[in-house]
């Protein structure tokens, strides 16, 4: 049996301490031991991005890090998109664009789309495939994901002025 280790980070802007074996993921703490079940286990091999996370401003698929490396750091998951006002701008992009159908991927998608856009405000269409090339859909194919992504950037430029 493993010794526990406590780690101690900020999760969606709250400070979060958990403890956790060496060996388990972050996707797994983050499901199993935090309650944020918003990421999704797709493939758990780093393949599909399901379970992407930003891990200090950086997209990471969860399932690849493990929860001891995330000491100290900041993390945003799904959960911390959305405001208690509402659904971020991208959200309702997908929503609206239907961008969506079984949901496996969505949080994955929105959390790297979050990041494309915070880097990149007005991204073309080929850099917005390019960003999103390592998550995985299985169900609604791409071109409603990009034209959410692009209309999520529209919003976003509108929301500036």
């Amino acid at each position: 049996m493993n010794a526990k280790v406590h780690v101690q980070t900020k999760i969606n802007g709250e400070q979060v301490d958990f403890l956790c074996e060496p060996r388990q993921s972050l996707l797994e703490c983050l499901r199993d031991i935090i309650g944020l079940t918003g990421s999704k286990e797709g493939c758990n091999d780093g393949n599909c991005g399901a379970c992407t996370v930003l891990f200090d401003g950086r997209i990471v698929t969860s399932c690849l890090v493990l929860g001891v490396e995330v000491q100290g750091k900041e993390i945003t998951t799904i959960e911390g998109i959305a405001s208690p006002e509402g659904l971020h701008p991208i959200q309702e992009a997908f929503l609206e664009n239907a961008a969506l159908q079984c949901g496996i991927c969505t949080p994955g998608f929105i959390v790297a789309t979050k990041a494309l856009l915070d880097h990149n405000p007005n991204p073309s269409e080929y850099q917005i495939r390019f960003w999103l090339a390592n998550n995985l859909c299985r169900c609604t194919g791409y071109d409603k994901i990009v034209l959410a992504v692009q209309d999520a950037a529209g919003r976003l430029a509108a929301s500036k002025n």
